[in-house]
């Protein structure tokens, strides 16, 4: 084997390894990058959404202790807090139920 043949071949085999390494970053970095940003504003969404939850079954807990005069006082002040826990329960199957749902048509 010549030189200028051992040459050729260094020279091959070295852009050969760029050629996978730029390949690896555009295929690996890339998409993990994009992942990232995808995964951030999910999860900052779903706080949100938790957070806003939260804060409309205690304004209908206080709505339903504030509003209803004496009709849930005494004896019956428990019941408020059954209905807000109600409440929960209902957005957390309508929740569970969107996501079963749209699961279901993605698999069509």
């Amino acid at each position: 084997m010549s030189s200028n043949s051992k040459a050729r071949a260094k020279s091959q085999a070295s852009e050969f390894i760029e050629l996978v390494i730029g390949y690896l970053k555009q295929e690996t970095i890339g998409p993990i990058g994009r992942l990232g940003r995808y995964v951030a504003f999910g999860l900052a969404g779903s706080i949100l959404v938790s957070i806003g939850t939260v804060l409309v079954v205690v304004g209908f807990l206080r709505l339903l202790q504030s509003e209803t005069g004496t009709a849930l006082t005494g004896h019956l002040s428990w019941l408020p807090y059954v209905f807000a826990a109600l409440l929960s329960m209902i957005i957390v199957a309508a929740a569970i139920f969107g996501v079963v749902k749209k699961r279901d048509t993605r698999s069509v």
